[in-house]
């Protein structure tokens, strides 16, 4: 049923917008009658509309879609900055969505060093470890809710195991506009991370570098911190959110 589902679907172009039904029929070259009945239960579900004897795509099928086209426009939009970033720092710069007590890549712009953490799209690593946690927890009050019902996993001697620590933390991430930690999710791998908003001042996401420790440490969080917290703010400024008004 899905397949025929997407046949029809497969009909509609910019080009061709509204077929009849019997365009429908001819272009999908399935059987008349399961055409028509299949082309009324999908105006009856909301993925097309009728206007006479055309169709076009339904606005519940619109509606449905239009989140995965805004996280298309996103990462668009972020992943000149990242890689702007990734070009300033000489390490992967990522931007991330959380999902519950996780955090999703959803860009990035690897190091081109030899030596790396690699960082991929689709990767999924938990909220209380690493530095983009820390920045969910300071901006996104769901975020703690979703982290109350999750266990706080050790991976490493620095993963913040207490609640009371990860609120130390997002109080530090909060007064400085970035964070940065070392070795709690991999015991050779640090992150700086700061907070990207959106056109409604609300978190969009999480911008930050990833890195080995053999080639960051404290030491240079002074110097990147600011930087990571600069390119933040630009990628705010392409979601359209007002600085000036923050």
């Amino acid at each position: 049923m899905l397949h025929k589902v997407a046949q029809v679907l497969d009909c509609f172009s910019v080009e061709e917008p509204e077929p009849t039904l019997q365009q429908l029929i001819r272009k999908t070259g399935l059987p008349s009658s399961t055409c028509q009945r299949l082309v009324q239960n999908m105006v009856r579900e909301g993925f097309l509309d009728r206007d006479g004897d055309r169709y076009r795509i339904g606005i519940g099928l619109v509606r449905w879609a239009t989140p995965g086209t805004v996280g298309l426009d996103v990462v668009r939009l972020i992943k000149p900055i990242l890689q702007e970033l990734r070009d300033e720092t000489g390490e992967s710069a990522c931007f991330y969505t959380r999902d519950g007590a996780f955090r999703t890549v959803v860009a990035v712009a690897q190091t081109r060093h030899v030596v790396m953490r690699p960082f991929m799209v689709g990767q999924v690593m938990p909220i209380h470890a690493g530095a983009p946690g820390k920045i969910f927890l300071a901006y996104d009050p769901e975020a703690w809710q979703a982290l109350e019902q999750a266990p706080l996993t050790k991976f490493a001697p620095a993963t913040p195991d207490s609640l009371e620590l990860l609120q130390q933390q997002t109080a530090a991430a909060r007064e400085q506009g970035f964070y940065a930690a070392f070795g709690e999710r991999h015991a050779d791998v640090g992150s700086i991370s700061a907070p990207v908003f959106d056109h409604a001042g609300d978190l969009a996401g999480v911008l930050g570098l990833g890195f080995p420790t053999q080639r960051v440490g404290p030491d240079d969080v002074p110097r990147l911190g600011p930087v990571v917290r600069r390119a933040a703010t630009r990628a705010s400024q392409a979601l359209g959110h007002d600085i000036a008004q923050a």
